[in-house]
């Protein structure tokens, strides 16, 4: 299968192949060999070549973010609606409003939106700084802002509801 995936505001090209007992995985034409074992609901040991990495993901499915520790450190990633095996991702195609929440626990930094705004797909919305590091969250398709729960300075939970966005 192949993904464009978004993390830490970086866009990627991943491709995945499950062969004999492990996965071929390639970001943007280097390859590994990853061995997978689930450790528990959300959580997954990833050997790396002779690397070893503690994964965590938590999806939040109407914003297509997903909450991601690799060795308990906090990275924003975000599926593409652009699955290059046919298929568009479930919250791009969706009619429901998008529900931009917290991937993780932190402060906004700025708010890049107000209500009204109408808004294009991977737009920046909302600007996150945990543990040192700024995360954009991002529209995952075209619409227009509703309530704006966020305000700059403010600290907040993972899931909270910073804000909403209409299909347009």
């Amino acid at each position: 299968m192949q993904y464009d995936i978004e993390v830490s505001g970086r866009l990627r090209q991943v491709h995945v192949h499950r062969t004999a007992g492990h996965f071929l995985v390639s970001v943007d034409g280097r390859q590994w060999t990853v061995d997978v074992s689930r450790l528990d609901a959300h959580s997954l040991s990833l050997l790396v070549g002779q690397a070893s990495h503690e994964v965590t993901l938590s999806l939040d499915a109407a914003t297509g973010q997903t909450a991601t520790t690799v060795n308990g450190r906090p990275v924003v990633v975000a599926l593409s609606n652009r699955r290059r095996w046919g298929k568009q991702d479930a919250a791009a195609s969706g009619t429901g409003p998008q529900r931009i929440v917290a991937p993780m626990p932190g402060k906004i930094v700025r708010v890049l939106v107000r209500t009204g705004d109408a808004v294009r797909a991977r737009q920046p919305l909302v600007v996150i700084e945990a543990m040192k590091m700024e995360n954009e969250l991002r529209a995952v398709r075209d619409g227009i802002v509703g309530d704006v729960h966020a305000q700059e300075g403010q600290l907040v939970d993972a899931g909270t509801l910073l804000l909403m966005v209409s299909p347009g």
